[in-house]
């Protein structure tokens, strides 16, 4: 009985010498060497071999968090020999290429490559392969996707995203019956949805946001009736949202958004009631809000901007007073606001047609409620304030702000501060009362619970005036800057940008694109507009130039998000326009009086008359013209400064 418990001890504990012990080897040496070409083509040239990968030392397992973590997990089975089967490799800016060898490794289940440099094609070998869980994020792999992935029937998640993936995707992607998770946003896919991807019934996250997509939304999602994610934004895929989606119980997260296609009434999303994210931004619906929105109790986020939707909030909506944000912006609203909504947190009915009174531009905004142009009613008075079109009493004929940062002087130009840190829901007056923004949306999926909408270059910039460009304003959503008051006519308006988050290096941070459009007076003037392809580069500053014309004595420069560029890089929540600061200038001859001269001119201009004139007193003292004049009148004479009220741009007319 001694001699067999102690035969056991002797077994295990030569079984834990060889997976601990130093020098031992537990990975087969096909194993091994599989793992030496492959680190050879990824770049890892760090791997230490001198010691066992399954060992868990030598920086085989460095888990510091999931977006940097390294690590080579094997199973041992309970046996001496182990198998490699996860290989992370996140954040770590490799700069090679997907290595076929991969198949040396026939017990490999999970690949995250995610946040590197790596370039070149999905190697087709893959196929041969029985994973589960591929993860290629924040890249720039390039090419289709091999029809062979399509053989790797184990696989339950496979993640593309922000790559320069193209072409069609393979209809062999329907033979993954097994997929529960396709994200591939952010690359160049073209054509339309394969109908094989009917067959995926269990998936449970489909997301393809920024893509070249054609054709409908097809009515074959109706299938996936396990789906809880759909994002379908800025992918190129047209409208009407089928209503084979009612079909979709389970869906808690839909995003729906820049579709095209004929304006109808709300989807069929009744009997969807665990739903926690339902944006459905600009697809053109119409019609009244369904009350069955407000039966949604779980609702965090609700966005419904930029459609045609009418009539009134729906009375039940007050069961919604714990959703975080409810964006209703630019639609045809109308009836009273419920008052809960005065004292609600972030939200935005900013661009509707409600019916309630104001008194002035500080009703704006109450508490974290925007209701800039939220109602065409009048005031006491019978003008409505909480507009553009609010009474003057002066008018301006230029304008300059630094946008997201402190007051700057350039060019003989006082660029006003606009330094207030923003909200998801917010309408912000300057202190003179001649310009203002509203900004709508907080930023999905950066697991922070308060947003900052303003940021500041991490490294300098290649520009001749960087406090200009130092920091900027941004805007998951929309970004709208408003010049009030100014005298009608022609204005030169340019626009400041500098991409200053994204790098211009070889690291996956370099890999972020930029991209939203930019409305001046209602006109679209910039589609999909990449900073840093437009300056050659990041840190770089470009200006974009226009004219518009005022005829309203009220400029209106809206920025917008539509679904387009990456989401991830370098983490997730970048995203969205930036904008670095905004000029407006005259076009037009200055009325008389009114000719622009910088404060710096004029304060140098009244320091040389006063010193000409005392030296011409010190003179004449010197030569006793004035001692007994000053001596007998001492007590009675004043020097006057005559002083000019000159107004610029950033004064009153």
């Amino acid at each position: 009985m001694f001699f067999g418990r102690f035969l056991f001890v002797s077994v295990v504990g030569l079984i834990c010498l060889g997976r601990f012990g130093y020098g031992a080897t537990l990975l087969p040496p096909d194993e091994v060497a599989a793992l030496k070409e492959i680190g050879r083509k990824l770049g890892k040239m760090d791997w230490d071999f001198s010691a066992d990968p399954c060992s868990g030392e030598s920086g085989w397992v460095v888990d510091t968090n999931n977006s940097n973590r390294t690590a080579v997990e094997c199973n041992c089975n309970n046996t001496a020999v182990c198998h490699v089967v996860n290989i992370y490799l996140n954040g770590q800016n490799l700069q090679g290429v997907l290595p076929p060898e991969l198949v040396r490794l026939p017990f490999l289940q999970i690949l995250d490559l995610s946040r590197n440099f790596l370039n070149g094609t999905i190697p087709p070998q893959w196929g041969t392969m029985q994973l589960v869980n591929v993860s290629l994020l924040g890249n720039r792999l390039s090419g289709p996707i091999p029809k062979e992935l399509g053989n790797i029937t184990t696989l339950r998640s496979l993640n593309l995203e922000a790559n320069r993936f193209s072409g069609s995707l393979p209809q062999e992607l329907g033979k993954l019956v097994n997929i529960e998770r396709i994200q591939i946003c952010s690359n160049e896919f073209t054509g339309e949805l394969p109908a094989t991807l009917a067959n995926l019934i269990n998936l449970k996250d489909f997301r393809i946001m920024d893509n070249r997509f054609t054709g409908k939304i097809p009515d074959f999602i109706q299938n996936w009736t396990q789906l809880e994610k759909l994002a379908i934004q800025g992918s190129g895929l047209q409208g009407p949202i089928p209503s084979g989606i009612s079909f979709l119980e389970n869906l808690y997260d839909l995003r729906i958004g820049d579709i095209n296609g004929p304006s109808l009434g709300f989807p069929p999303l009744s009997k969807m009631t665990g739903m926690r994210t339902l944006i459905l931004r600009n697809c053109n619906l119409s019609g009244a809000i369904p009350d069955y929105i407000g039966t949604m109790t779980k609702l965090k986020t609700l966005d419904l901007t930029f459609n045609k939707l009418t009539g009134n909030i729906p009375s039940n909506f007050g069961n919604l007073q714990k959703s975080d944000f409810m964006y209703f912006t630019s639609n045809l609203l109308t009836g009273p606001v419920p008052d809960w909504m005065h004292k609600g947190d972030n939200i935005d009915l900013s661009y509707n047609n409600f019916t309630w009174r104001s008194t002035g531009l500080s009703d704006c905004q109450q508490g974290n409620v925007n209701l800039f142009e939220s109602s065409s009613a009048g005031s006491t008075t019978g003008v409505f304030h909480c507009s553009k079109n609010f009474p003057c009493q002066h008018f301006y004929y230029s304008l300059h702000i630094n946008c997201g940062g402190d007051e700057v002087i350039d060019r003989n130009a006082t660029y006003e501060k606009d330094d207030h840190i923003g909200a998801a829901s917010e309408f912000v007056l300057s202190i003179k009362n001649n310009w203002a923004f509203s900004s709508t949306g907080q930023f999905l999926d950066n697991g922070k619970d308060n947003d900052i909408y303003t940021t500041t270059a991490k490294s300098g910039l290649n520009i001749s005036n960087p406090e200009l460009y130092s920091t900027a304003r941004l805007s998951p959503l929309s970004l709208t800057y408003y010049g009030f008051c100014l005298l009608n006519g022609n204005y030169i308006v340019k626009l400041h940008f500098a991409e200053i988050i994204f790098t211009d290096d070889k690291t996956f941070s370099s890999l972020g694109k930029r991209i939203f459009d930019v409305y001046i007076q209602g006109k679209l003037v910039l589609k999909d507009f990449n900073i840093k392809d437009e300056a050659g580069g990041s840190n770089k500053a470009v200006v974009k130039s226009f004219t518009a014309n005022v005829s309203s004595n009220s400029l209106e420069i809206r920025f917008y998000w539509g679904g387009k560029g990456t989401t991830s890089i370098p983490e997730r929540g970048n995203y969205g326009p930036l904008i670095s600061a905004i000029s407006v200038d005259p076009d037009f001859p200055l009325p008389k009086g009114k000719k622009k001269i910088h404060i710096g001119i004029i304060a140098g201009i009244v320091a040389l008359l006063l010193c000409i004139v005392f030296l011409i007193l010190g003179i004449l003292w010197r030569k006793g013209c004035l001692r007994s004049e000053v001596t007998r009148d001492q007590n009675e004479t004043e020097i006057s400064v005559l002083r000019y009220k000159v107004f610029s741009g950033e004064n009153a007319a």
